[in-house]
């Protein structure tokens, strides 16, 4: 009979071998011949896109965010509850269903590139302290954690105008702002000089062209909290602001 020490080891290493033959082997194309490197990691997010479920609770979400709804199967990397529980539905490194169609600036496929965080709230009633504080907490995790860039966080409405309306104009971007999360215009808002084109600005900032006046409506929601798809003064305030933080220069 084998030694204690010597049936351990070997056991070991049998537990070794079938955690291996359960692991799943990396996908290789037949065609090519297999010469493993060992420099490369995981696809990582560069965005974090937030939304709101428009459904009555937590447990109703959850149901179609496993599921499907009448659009097809949905999903997201987190939830929120309104008492601030947080549930995960996808992991980090893999691709959530829950941005479709729309772009941020050059990224094309947001699916493939984002972190999906979906907040219970129906689109209509105020953001609660509790899921707020939550989602302050989920952001300071993943931006840290996932090496995201904390002005790297948008609505759901914001890549997908006139298609999309959430989070919506309840959402408190300034909160999130003062937090150190988001773009927000910073200091004094000085009036733009002549000649500035609040369009090129948009677009800088990330926000699809294709709509303008959905595009504006969208903006509108997130920095200004209001409705309207027209742009005013102090819209232009805020533009010129945000260009000049984002290095586009102007003055």
């Amino acid at each position: 009979m084998l030694p204690s020490h010597a049936r351990l080891a070997l056991l070991s290493t049998l537990m070794l071998a079938l955690l291996s033959a359960c692991a799943p082997a990396p996908v290789r194309n037949p065609m090519a011949r297999w010469v493993p490197s060992p420099n490369f990691d995981q696809r990582r997010p560069v965005l974090i896109v937030i939304h709101f479920t428009d459904e009555h609770s937590a447990e109703q979400a959850l149901q179609t965010l496993r599921t499907a709804n009448s659009g097809g199967p949905v999903s997201s990397h987190y939830l929120v509850g309104n008492d601030g529980r947080i549930y995960q539905l996808v992991a980090d490194d893999q691709r959530a269903w829950h941005a479709g169609a729309g772009h941020w600036g050059t990224i094309t496929d947001v699916n493939s590139a984002s972190i999906g965080i979906e907040l219970d709230n129906d689109g209509h009633s105020p953001f609660t302290r509790p899921q707020i504080d939550s989602l302050l907490r989920l952001l300071a995790d993943l931006t840290d954690r996932l090496r995201i860039p904390r002005t790297q966080i948008i609505g759901h409405e914001d890549l997908a105008p006139g298609r999309k309306d959430d989070p919506g104009p309840h959402f408190p971007w300034q909160q999130l702002a003062d937090a150190g999360f988001g773009l927000w215009p910073r200091g004094v808002l000085a009036d733009p000089p002549p000649g500035f084109d609040p369009w090129m600005a948009l677009g800088l900032i990330g926000y699809p062209l294709d709509d303008r006046a959905a595009t504006v409506h969208s903006f509108h929601h997130h920095f200004r909290g209001m409705e309207g798809n027209e742009l005013d003064a102090q819209d232009l305030r805020v533009l010129y602001a945000l260009s000049r933080q984002l290095g586009a220069g102007g003055d």
